[in-house]
């Protein structure tokens, strides 16, 4: 999917259906009304552009005012947008939007705790290709917000030799003499790596990055010294938040965690209402 839009009209087609019958029901057409959003906890905001194109694919006459910018911090009971026009609207669209941005938030909201644990260390973080199907666009903008960086998006963006990639070609050195034979050479060639020896390989081969995949801090400070700076090195695997700062220390340039984006928590955001006659 190429655009956001297509999935953000997809979402409401799938909360709507043939019609909010609730709101059609009680509202009368004509309602006006305004609503504020602010989060119930401190949180990074992200997705305030989903957010904001629900109400106009709904009604493009709703005013939205953004009163902050993704990647902020914002504090608990603060409003973060405020919007006005037809009651309908707002109603029908409150879940669909405010599911965006609070996903997306509460990414961000990890990321950026992630990013702050290993500043000063001159590791950096990355997200995965572990992102909920569809979201990854909006996803992966998210862990930028929060401070993160964004490994490969997809298959077509870059060499990554993965161990069934490896037991398929039949050898660490013939996997990657293959990248190099057969693909552009403005692309790096990275490839996993499980033990040492495997690293030795990895850089006798060509590789340009190695990841480590699921090493012991030992095992990673040992890869450091082997490394001896010949090629970048990234660790993954048990990477969470009490364990990313002694990760990063230990020397490596890169830290990549799937948690980012497959098991950050929903911030809790909510919509208040206040209705005029019409």
């Amino acid at each position: 999917m190429s655009n956001f839009t297509d999935l953000l009209r997809l979402a409401l087609s799938e909360d709507i259906g043939s019609g909010d019958v609730t709101t059609l029901s009680i509202i009368p057409a004509d309602r006006k009304g305004s609503a504020v959003v602010f989060g119930r906890e401190p949180f990074v905001l992200s997705g305030s552009a989903p957010f904001c194109k629900i109400f106009e694919f709904l009604d493009p006459e709703i005013g939205i005012d953004c009163l902050f910018s993704d990647g902020e911090q914002i504090e608990p009971n603060v409003a973060v947008f405020r919007l006005e026009g037809r009651v309908r609207a707002l109603l029908t669209g409150e879940r669909t939007a405010l599911n965006f941005a609070q996903r997306l938030s509460g990414i961000a909201t990890f990321t950026r705790k992630m990013a702050d644990a290993i500043a000063g260390t001159g590791c950096r973080l990355l997200d995965t290709r572990k992102t909920t199907p569809l979201w990854r666009k909006l996803e992966k903008e998210a862990v930028r917000h929060g401070g993160g960086r964004n490994h490969r998006f997809g298959l077509a963006d870059g060499i990554l030799i993965k161990d069934n990639h490896i037991a398929a070609a039949g050898s660490i050195s013939e996997s990657v003499r293959r990248a190099r034979e057969n693909s552009p050479h403005t692309l790096r060639v990275e490839i996993e790596v499980e033990e040492i020896d495997q690293l030795n390989e990895a850089i006798a081969a060509g590789a340009d990055v190695v990841l480590l995949d699921n090493f012991t801090l030992e095992m990673l400070k040992e890869a450091v010294v082997a490394a001896k700076g010949r090629v970048l090195l990234e660790a993954s695997g048990g990477v969470n938040l009490q364990s990313v700062r002694a990760i990063a220390e230990t020397g490596v340039d890169f830290v990549s965690c799937g948690a980012l984006t497959h098991s950050a928590r929903a911030i809790d955001l909510t919509m208040e209402f206040s209705v005029t006659q019409g």
